[in-house]
């Protein structure tokens, strides 16, 4: 795919979230972002779930959840929108899937994870729903693999992940769920692994070869990205700080190994708790912490072809700890935190696709 032009991309800042909240969670169907739970400005989880009509640029108020939660999954399921695990008010992870039905205007819930977790990646395909990795009442990563089916209310489970972890990125390429990062704990995972759906087994790919803390993860055209982060100092180096890298990895499909850009293509800023993405062909990296006294503004975009990261249009609420949803031609960025928590809405956009 070409990469687009680094002119043709620009913000559009929507209004800001009625509510205002950090670690939300957002999904977006047929021009609507909706934004469910989080947790308040008191860190308490919220019930609360607006949408956002994307072209009237108004928000509405839907029906709070019966159960309030924060790190929670949340998806499109039709016409319904599925919310599951995530905390509780008492930080404990939650087994609790609940489902607000678009056409009723009301909330139900549904079967219950056979264990609590925080913190799944949740993937749909053709009606159904993937739920990986996690974590548990112990604080101890999942490695489980559940498959939903609404028309029969039931999780079924599937083969477990080889590396336990949550908060993982995940990319459905062809018929299969790529995992990519998460945390195990306070550590880092570095493990890229992919699900086949159709003989639903698990492929393990060469790890990613640093480990850094707070990294962001994207995919372009077949090509996995590992990219920034915070360095922490070596084993027998005592004297090290952490440090915000540049740094960039990237893992070919069809090479089926990982190169480390050389230096000329690391990112132009080093950053970590940024958002990424992929829009118009190029890698996106966006906001985030670096070392500067507050949270970067700066946007990137890098050429696959060219190999070379280029400026792109600031955002216009520079933020860290974002939630973020790719969705068509945009990529949303959702609160996070500037000087305090945030509730600013931005997409960075494409002139030609909106």
């Amino acid at each position: 795919m070409e990469a687009a032009n680094a002119k043709s991309f620009f913000w559009e800042a929507f209004p800001p979230l009625p509510t205002c909240r950090v670690y939300c969670s957002p999904t977006y169907q047929d021009g609507h972002l909706f934004v469910v739970g989080g947790c308040s400005q008191q860190a308490l989880p919220l019930d609360s779930v607006e949408m956002l009509d994307v072209v009237s640029r108004k928000w509405l108020a839907l029906p709070p959840m019966p159960t309030p939660r924060a790190g929670a999954a949340a998806t499109m399921l039709g016409k319904q929108l599925l919310v599951i695990g995530g905390v509780d008010s008492m930080q404990s992870p939650l087994a609790s899937v609940e489902v607000y039905n678009m056409d009723e205007g009301k909330w139900e819930k549904k079967a219950d994870l056979a264990q609590a977790s925080m913190g799944i990646s949740a993937v749909e395909k053709d009606g159904a729903l993937y739920a990986l990795g996690g974590m548990g009442a112990d604080t101890s990563p999942q490695a489980l693999v559940r498959l939903y089916e609404p028309t029969k209310d039931l999780w079924l489970p599937l083969p477990s992940m080889p590396t336990p972890c949550y908060g993982a990125s995940t990319f459905l390429h062809g018929n299969k769920i790529y995992v990519m990062g998460g945390r195990q704990g306070k550590l880092p995972v570095t493990a890229l692994e992919a699900f086949d759906l159709e003989v639903r087994s698990w492929t393990r790919y060469p790890s990613v070869p640093s480990r850094r803390a707070f990294a962001s993860c994207a995919m372009v055209d077949g090509c996995f990205f590992s990219l920034g982060g915070l360095q922490q100092p070596g084993p027998h180096n005592f004297y090290s700080r952490p440090h915000f890298v540049n740094t960039v990895e990237m893992f070919d499909l069809e090479q089926g190994s990982w190169s480390r850009l050389s230096r000329a293509t690391r990112m132009r800023d080093k950053r970590a708790d940024f958002v990424a993405g992929s829009l118009g062909g190029r890698v996106v990296a966006a906001g985030g912490l670096g070392n500067q006294s507050s949270p970067l503004g700066s946007v990137e975009g890098f050429n696959l072809a060219k190999k070379k990261w280029e400026p792109l249009p600031s955002m216009p609420t520079g933020r860290c700890s974002c939630s973020h949803l790719q969705a068509a031609n945009l990529l949303f960025v959702i609160g996070g935190v500037a000087q305090g928590p945030s509730s600013a809405v931005e997409a960075l956009c494409l002139r030609d696709g909106v």
